[in-house]
């Protein structure tokens, strides 16, 4: 929000102590990830702001302080909407996917030496991005705001390898790469379902009571896949069978009000 970043050990239900400066001048905090790689490097979290910073805060093992290690301001300084980081890679370099509100994506690598530098930056034709994923072999899908539009761009270069719409504007949107699809809060009537490749027509809606305030509602994959999770404007959060399309349950939050953000667990037996 507008006092920075606060962390907490969840364990301890401690606030952890973070030294970054300048969040005044920075603007708000937009987003946030947290990324960890396979050679060991301490937690860093990575967000962006309002006026368009990128800042990676890493976990310093001497004094146990998150430190800003890296900040920087991209292109025109418009709001980071949205921010990823690719979980695929096996280098103990961060390579990350970032949008902006002027309509602009951008893969960012972060090397050892805690310098960053650009793969490619494109600006989108008519697309704000809302949400930003990899895929595993490097691609970044993008999933537009106000004109509903899902974008395949190659890894190497920024170029649009696929382009079409979901028929909506998209308020989230989440990926199952293992199944091939996605879905999306429509901000209308519900959850829309569609294919990553092949056929661009929609696989199915999940209806849900009509929302009284259009707002973008958190939606989620569940159990492997098999089930589809999203908010409400009402307090309720939906629970779909994703290959029947039937409502397996409805979870009541409150009476009333906004359910905006969800999140699904694995739990693991024994």
């Amino acid at each position: 929000g507008t006092e920075g970043v606060k962390l907490w050990d969840i364990k301890s239900q401690k606030e952890l102590t973070c030294l970054t400066h300048h969040y005044e001048s920075r603007g708000t905090v937009s987003c946030a990830v947290w990324v960890t790689t396979r050679q060991g490097i301490a937690e860093t979290l990575c967000y962006g702001t309002g006026l368009g910073y990128i800042v990676f805060l890493r976990h310093s093992h001497i004094d146990m302080q998150f430190q800003e290690a890296c900040a920087r301001r991209l292109g025109s300084g418009f709001k980071i909407t949205c921010v990823v980081w690719d979980s695929t890679s096996f280098e103990v370099n961060m390579q990350i996917a970032v949008g902006t509100r002027d309509k602009i994506v951008q893969v960012l690598v972060l090397n050892t030496n805690l310098q960053l530098h650009a793969v490619f930056s494109v600006r989108l034709n008519n697309t704000v991005p809302k949400s930003v994923m990899f895929t595993d072999n490097g691609c970044v899908y993008v999933f537009a705001l106000y004109d509903g539009n899902f974008i395949k761009l190659k890894g190497d270069n920024g170029a649009v390898a696929k382009e079409y719409s979901c028929q909506s504007v998209i308020g989230h949107a989440a990926v199952n790469q293992k199944r091939g699809m996605f879905i999306v809060d429509n901000a209308t009537n519900g959850f829309t379902l569609c294919r990553l490749e092949g056929d661009e027509e929609p696989v199915r809606t999940f209806m849900t009571t009509a929302p009284i305030v259009s707002v973008p509602k958190q939606v989620a994959f569940g159990a492997e896949g098999r089930l589809i999770i999203g908010g409400s404007d009402h307090g309720s959060v939906y629970v779909f069978e994703r290959k029947l399309g039937k409502l397996f349950e409805t979870l009541r939050h409150s009476n009333t009000g906004l359910v905006q953000t969800i999140a699904v667990g694995v739990r693991f037996k024994g």
